[in-house]
């Protein structure tokens, strides 16, 4: 489970690029009533998207070259250079090497050896979301590799990751991710690592990561996600055990998930 109590290897924020920011704040405004704060006139257009008060995740506008509008996370870390070295060591590639953020803290973006796209956050003054595991906040990160084993592998190395591996059916295999020291006993992770879908709207070329944002009726939010321009992926849909949940693309490209706690239980 996400929590704002960061251990090394967990999720501790997350940041939209996008190719108009005013666009997708009052995208997102609409569809989780988010607010919008910018983060000053240094920062490049770049501010937090806040729920309530507290912030609930980030953007800013696309500047690396040939970049699509896409969601990141970012996992903890108290070294963000010895993380860069990890991923080196372990055939990952470095995009943007580690940088100060002012005095909020020390980021590093990077690319798996199977494609997909991460950064790292080392906390300064901000450390991290500030609100998570409720309704329009994130809930659950998940991958979806066009090599599962491989990205294992590198995750594992770089951030000691542990795996739960539970058979969906058909042959896919879902992994679930825990950080050492990142739950208690029985938690039920963090997120997860499953093969890339193949056929369908889902479907799409190399390696991803997407963010889950929560929800108090699925259906409801992701009519108005359409309705302000969305794309459907996966069609509201109940999971056993897991709940309620759908895929969408914003309508600049940008792929993220909304999840409602398990129905039979809720």
């Amino acid at each position: 489970m996400l929590t704002t109590d960061f251990a090394p290897g967990t999720p501790n924020w997350i940041d939209l690029g996008a190719p108009d920011t005013d666009a997708a704040v009052a995208f997102y405004s609409a569809v989780f009533g988010w607010t919008f704060q910018s983060a000053g006139p240094d920062a490049g257009g770049y501010g937090f998207f806040q729920r309530d008060g507290g912030t609930v995740a980030a953007l800013g506008p696309l500047t690396e070259e040939g970049a699509s509008p896409a969601w990141t996370p970012y996992f903890h870390t108290r070294d963000a250079d010895a993380t860069a070295k990890a991923v080196g060591q372990a055939g990952g590639t470095v995009r943007v090497p580690p940088m100060d953020v002012f005095t909020a803290g020390r980021m590093a973006a990077f690319t798996d050896p199977t494609g997909a796209g991460f950064a790292v956050w080392q906390p300064g003054d901000t450390k991290g979301l500030e609100t998570v595991m409720e309704p329009g906040t994130l809930c659950w990160t998940e991958l979806q590799s066009t090599d599962v084993p491989a990205a294992k592998d590198f995750y594992r190395s770089v951030f000691s990751w542990e795996y739960q591996d539970m058979d969906m059916g058909g042959g896919m295999v879902y992994s679930v991710v825990s950080s050492p020291g990142g739950g208690k006993a029985g938690d039920p992770g963090q997120g997860g690592i499953m093969r890339r879908p193949e056929e369908g709207p889902a479907a799409a070329p190399g390696s991803a990561w997407y963010p889950y944002f929560g929800t108090a009726d699925c259906d409801a939010t992701f009519d108005t996600a359409t309705g302000h321009g969305a794309t459907a992926l996966v069609p509201p849909t109940d999971l056993p055990g897991v709940g309620r949940l759908a895929m969408l693309k914003d309508p600049a490209g940008a792929t993220f998930a909304l999840i409602k706690g398990d129905p039979s239980t809720a």
